[in-house]
C-alpha cells in the first residue's frame, strides 16, 4: 500500500498528524514516522514575489558584479569537525586543507585576473570607507569590467579606482569630487599626485564612453545641496543660495573656478544675508577649500552683482 494514500499509522492504526516544521509525517499514538515529506516549507515557502522570496532565501542565487566570481563559486570552509559535529580525522583534514588552498590558487590564474581581484577589492574598500550605497559599488565593478583590456592595462591601481569610483558616482547621482574619493584611499601625501593621474584615467574613461548618456556633469545646486547637508544649515539659506546660483547663472562669475568654492561662496552670503551663524572654517572643511578661497569668491560675487534683498512687511500690533 502506498503510504502517501493511508489516513492511519500501519502499525497500531492511529491517526497521523501532519508535523510541517520537520516535513514529516507522524503516528500520534506510537509516534512512528509514517514518511518523510519532500515538501519544504519554509521561510521562502511562506511568501509569493520572487523578491520576498529573494529576502528570506537562505540559498540565494544572486549575483554580484563585485566578486571576481560573480559570488557564486562554493568554497571549501576551514574545519575540524563534519556536518554532525564528529571530529574529522587528521588525515582527512589534511586532504581537506591542500584542496582549499589549490582552490584558491586555480581561481586566480592569469594576470589579468588578478589584477581584476585587486581591483575589485579596493573598490569595495574605497566604497566602504565612504559609506557609499550598494548601488555604487555594483556600477564601478560594473563599469571596471566593461572597459578595454588595453584601457586598463599599465594603469596604476589607484588612481583606476578613484577614477571609477568617480564616475558611478556620477551615474548613481551622488555629489562627490575626485578628491574626496583619492582621501579615502590615498595617503595625505600622495593625494595631489595620484587625483591628477586619476583625473586623466577618467578623461580616457568618459572618451570610451562617450556615447552614454549618464554621464552628465554636476550642476552647482547639487554642490549647494551637498555642503548644506552635511554643515546642517538652514533650509532657508539653502533655498536663498540656490536662488542666488540661479540668478547669476547666465553670467561667467564660475568660470575656470572651484565649483565647490563657489558653492560655499553662495552659501556664506546667503548665511549673512539670513542672519544666520555659519563660520567659514566650518563651510571650508566641508567644501575642501581654504577660507581665503571662500572671501575672494564673496568678493567676486559682491563686486559683479548687485543684490536687493526685499523685506516683507511686519504684521501690525494689535
Amino acid at each position: 500500500m502506498n503510504v502517501f494514500e493511508t489516513e492511519s499509522c500501519p502499525e497500531c492504526k492511529s491517526s497521523l498528524i501532519d508535523d510541517t516544521q520537520c516535513g514529516e509525517i507522524v503516528c500520534s499514538s506510537c509516534g512512528i514516522v509514517v514518511v518523510q515529506q519532500t515538501i519544504d516549507y519554509g521561510a521562502e515557502a511562506l511568501r509569493n514575489t520572487y523578491e520576498d522570496k529573494m529576502d528570506l532565501a537562505r540559498a540565494t542565487g544572486k549575483t554580484t558584479y563585485s566578486q571576481h566570481d560573480f559570488g557564486i563559486n562554493t568554497l571549501i570552509a576551514p574545519g575540524s569537525k563534519d556536518f554532525s559535529g564528529k571530529s574529522i580525522a587528521s588525515e582527512t583534514a589534511t586532504s581537506m586543507r591542500n584542496l582549499r588552498e589549490w582552490q584558491k590558487r586555480v581561481r586566480v590564474t592569469t594576470n589579468s585576473d588578478r589584477r581584476l581581484v585587486s581591483v575589485l577589492s579596493k573598490l569595495g574598500d574605497a566604497c566602504k570607507q565612504m559609506e557609499l550605497p550598494d548601488n555604487v559599488l555594483e556600477t564601478a565593478s560594473k563599469i571596471y569590467r566593461e572597459l578595454d583590456n588595453d584601457t586598463v592595462k599599465g594603469s596604476h591601481i589607484d588612481s583606476m579606482t578613484i577614477a571609477t569610483v568617480y564616475l558611478a558616482c556620477q551615474r548613481c547621482d551622488i555629489v562627490r569630487s575626485l578628491e574626496d574619493v583619492c582621501r579615502s584611499i590615498c595617503e595625505p601625501s600622495a593625494v595631489k599626485k595620484k587625483t591628477k593621474l586619476a583625473a586623466k584615467y577618467y578623461r580616457n574613461m568618459r572618451l570610451n564612453m562617450e556615447t552614454d548618456p549618464t554621464n552628465t556633469p554636476i550642476t552647482m545646486s547639487r554642490y549647494i545641496a551637498q555642503i548644506s547637508n552635511i554643515t546642517k544649515t538652514d533650509t532657508r539659506v539653502e533655498r536663498l543660495a540656490l536662488e542666488l546660483a540661479a540668478k547669476t547663472a547666465d553670467g561667467r562669475f564660475a568660470d575656470g573656478k572651484t565649483p565647490k568654492g563657489v558653492a560655499s561662496a553662495y552659501l556664506y552670503v546667503a548665511s549673512i544675508l539670513k542672519g544666520q551663524n555659519v563660520l567659514q572654517r566650518d563651510v571650508s572643511s566641508v567644501a575642501h577649500v581654504t577660507e581665503v578661497t571662500i572671501r575672494n569668491r564673496c568678493k567676486d560675487l559682491l563686486s559683479n552683482y548687485r543684490i536687493r534683498i526685499v523685506l516683507a512687511p511686519a504684521a501690525a500690533q494689535g
